[in-house]
């Protein structure tokens, strides 16, 4: 079992508990050593091997550890060289990878989290393994500026065949709300990991980040993914809480690009069940919002930087607003690089979006954005060969039928056609 512990990683070794469902129970009162050590035979009956050398160091008697922003909360009552002892003051489970700050006279210790890298050496291993297999993203924990993800950039496009590998930032820290706009703007995409985050601010100015980086995200044309602990009674119980049903519905309202589980699916005892939950409450909340025409009011700001880039803004602006206002059933765009497509989805419209790209990297990046289904297909010079084509395609799937009424942009030709299916 591994866990966070600010920037990092605590290898929880346990003897003497009783597991339950993959989870570890803490009972009330019972001292845990932390320690450096590497134990070879003889260990405490309950220790917590932490292979970050610098802990014992780091950590004060009376400093607060928090496991997963407060589910288990320790205090530390003696240091003895490498080991930590520390009393367990609030019972509660132990989840694999869970995360571990601490905190001081009510303020969270951050100084050591400054002075280290984002990307450790093991992380690069990790990121030339990626490439060289063609992975879609790359997400960076704990980004404190954009310098991070712009030298990311340049040693992925440095090592790569295509340089074509998406660069995700997790927002996760104080550093990361202070320079938000900037490692936005750098990145290709961001995820909202509330678990680090709620680590790391005060509880109650949770769900305003939430909506302060997907609004910006929305802003700035980037993909947002709201993660972590949507679901998280659905670990241990086929049903979720009406509180969690609730939170879903919230991140789906200001309009997230995804939502993604964790725990639930990757060590949960109802994966399938977890995910039919969160795939049946973003439908019907999305459908909702057609059926009120709770349409758009958020000011999104051009960002435009080439008179052509200004086109195809203006034509997917055009585009979204006459789907809406003559209530069409599908939007076609015809993309070569996914630009058109991704200022399509920001647009929120009321209808399904059909992108058709002859790049499958870029057909499968393309899967993170809202409302986008995209398609990979050869493009011949004829406009009319490639409509014709893809009527074929999706009438063949159900997906559209004779007689519905769709708006086609592409990128190509910088156009925009409104017409019957035949």
């Amino acid at each position: 079992m591994v866990a966070a512990w600010g920037l990092y990683r605590v290898v929880l070794v346990v003897i003497g508990t009783d597991y339950m469902s993959n989870h570890i129970m803490r009972p009330d009162g019972e001292v845990w050593t932390f320690s450096v050590r590497a134990y070879e035979s003889l260990r405490p009956e309950r220790a917590i091997t932490v292979n970050y050398d610098g802990f014992a160091e780091d950590v004060k008697v009376g400093d607060e550890l928090l496991v997963d922003g407060g589910m288990v909360r320790f205090e530390v009552i003696e240091i003895d060289g490498p080991d930590v002892k520390c009393l367990c003051t609030d019972p509660g489970l132990l989840l694999p990878r869970a995360n571990l700050t601490f905190w001081r006279d009510g303020s969270l210790v951050r100084e050591r989290n400054v002075m280290l890298p984002t990307i450790s050496s093991k992380d690069w291993l990790d990121i030339d393994f990626g490439i060289a297999e063609g992975v879609d993203f790359i997400a960076v924990s704990f980004v404190k500026s954009a310098e991070v993800i712009n030298h990311l950039k340049s040693y992925i496009k440095a090592r790569s065949r295509d340089g074509d590998i998406a660069v995700v930032a997790k927002i996760e820290s104080v550093d990361s709300l202070r320079n938000l706009e900037e490692i936005i703007q750098a990145s290709d995409g961001a995820m909202v990991a509330r678990g680090d985050l709620g680590a790391q601010i005060p509880l109650e100015q949770v769900p305003l980040a939430q909506q302060r980086i997907v609004e910006t995200c929305r802003q700035l044309n980037k993909p947002v993914i709201v993660a972590s602990q949507l679901l998280e009674s659905m670990i241990e119980y086929p049903t979720p809480t009406r509180a969690e049903v609730a939170d879903v519905s919230e991140a789906v309202r200001q309009r997230a690009d995804a939502l993604m589980l964790s725990g639930e699916s990757a060590m949960g005892q109802f994966p399938d069940k977890a995910l039919t939950v969160l795939r049946s409450v973003s439908l019907r909340i999305e459908k909702w919002w057609r059926e009120e025409k709770r349409r758009e009011v958020m000011d999104l700001p051009d960002i435009a930087s080439s008179l052509s880039d200004s086109i195809s803004e203006e034509i997917c602006n055009s585009a979204a607003k006459m789907a809406n206002n003559l209530e069409v059933d599908a939007l076609f765009v015809y993309t070569k690089n996914g630009e058109m497509a991704s200022l399509l989805s920001r647009n929120r419209p009321d209808c399904p979006i059909f992108a058709f790209t002859e790049d499958v990297s870029v057909r499968r990046r393309l899967n993170l954005q809202w409302g986008l289904i995209p398609f990979r297909l050869g493009f011949s010079d004829d406009m009319e060969s490639n409509l014709n084509k893809t009527f074929a395609l999706l009438k063949a799937r159900g997906m559209i039928k004779s007689g519905d009424l769709v708006i086609a942009v592409s990128d190509m030709l910088q156009s925009i056609q409104v017409m019957n299916v035949p």
